[in-house]
């Protein structure tokens, strides 16, 4: 069944996707967030030219066509486009199998264990760790995420002594089976992280996400080696070279592709198996409350090296007022300390069209 159109309903943050095959069946995906409405210019000019007239069921063929044909642009951009695209067709197939996503990749519906995340800098330890206990109370998750370091800080703290102040705070005001997670996005040389990391591991964190700049795996590498707390990486990367190299040089300990970075399901599928031999966990990166926590949801009930838990974003509209109005009905509803997904086809969610209203909405089909 061949693509007849593709089409975006954007704004700065969000860009959803529609696919319609010659059928008339469609299908709803999004790029990654952030810039949106740029990497919506660039699925029309750079991916629905290859995309259109192709088989519905072809995610890999097209994915590679419009790598190869494109492969003057290898990097970030095109693969966020490819993501909207990928998880648009996948929902079409879903919804015209009447299974749900997750099924289709040899999964099942059901619960994924999930860690609260917090992507607060600007909040100080104490009010931090009160927020997490309160969400605690409300949700049952038993495992966190916060912040450490400055993103990209180059050894600097956000202010001077927080990472040495929040750390033994977190743990002192959570019980002792409660999983603590950080990440210092890309923040320190090796010999800091080596330093924060030997204090993380004296207060039960059992995470470290992204130590030293993700793009300098011989650095991170450095830091995995000297220490037995799980180093964490991978949410930037986006080619397949890198994620080889990363798993054949066991730069980390925890792999975190993210779908909608990495350029969809399928091409997340290829690092799962990658990885799959050398028995590195996937723990996907997912920031945020728009589409990709559900892709996430779905990938990890299907892959059998899923991590321990699902990212899941605490932010509300205070921190991501784009958020607000995304889906007729909210799939993201966390029942002790888990996320549900559900049986229904595809992704198992509609987009608002009160939000597709107000979108800027653009088309590439056959017939133009």
């Amino acid at each position: 069944m061949k693509i007849t159109a593709i089409e975006t309903f954007t704004t700065e943050y969000i860009c959803f996707t529609r696919v319609t095959a010659e059928d008339g069946r469609q299908g709803w995906g999004q790029v990654a967030p952030y810039y949106a409405d740029i990497t919506a210019q660039v699925l029309h000019r750079q991916v629905a030219p290859y995309a259109l007239g192709m088989d519905t069921d072809d995610i890999d063929a097209i994915t590679d066509l419009v790598r190869d044909r494109e492969h003057k642009f290898p990097g970030s951009y095109l693969r966020r486009a490819m993501g909207g695209l990928d998880t648009a067709l996948w929902d079409l197939i879903g919804r015209r199998e009447g299974k749900p996503v997750c099924s289709l990749i040899g999964g099942s519906p059901g619960q994924v264990r999930a860690y609260g995340s917090s992507m607060k800098r600007d909040i100080t330890p104490k009010d931090e760790a009160e927020r997490l206990k309160r969400l605690r109370q409300e949700l049952g998750f038993d495992a966190f995420k916060f912040r450490i370091g400055a993103e990209v800080g180059r050894d600097q703290d956000e202010w001077p002594g927080r990472t040495e102040e929040i750390v033994p705070t977190m743990r002192a005001a959570m019980e002792d089976e409660m999983a603590l997670l950080v990440d210092a996005n890309s923040c320190y040389s090796p010999p800091k992280a080596i330093e924060v990391g030997r204090m993380l591991q004296d207060n039960g964190i059992s995470h470290y996400e992204e130590p030293c700049p993700y793009w300098e795996f011989e650095q991170t590498k450095q830091v995995t080696d000297a220490l037995d707390i799980d180093v964490t990486g991978g949410e930037q990367d986006c080619m397949m070279a890198n994620w080889r190299g990363m798993i054949e040089g066991r730069i980390v300990d925890v792999l975190q592709p993210d779908v909608l970075y990495l350029g969809g399901i399928s091409r997340t599928l290829r690092v799962c198996k990658m990885a799959e031999p050398s028995g590195l966990p996937i723990t996907p990166h997912a920031a945020n409350l728009s589409l990709v926590t559900l892709f996430t949801m779905h990938l990890l009930r299907a892959i059998p090296n899923a991590g321990k838990y699902l990212e899941f974003s605490i932010e509300g509209l205070d921190y991501y007022p784009w958020q607000q109005g995304l889906f007729t009905h909210d799939p993201y509803v966390i029942t002790d300390g888990k996320a549900t997904v559900a049986d229904a086809p595809g992704w198992g969610v509609e987009i608002s069209p009160e939000w597709l209203d107000q979108a800027r909405h653009q088309i590439s089909s056959l017939d133009n």
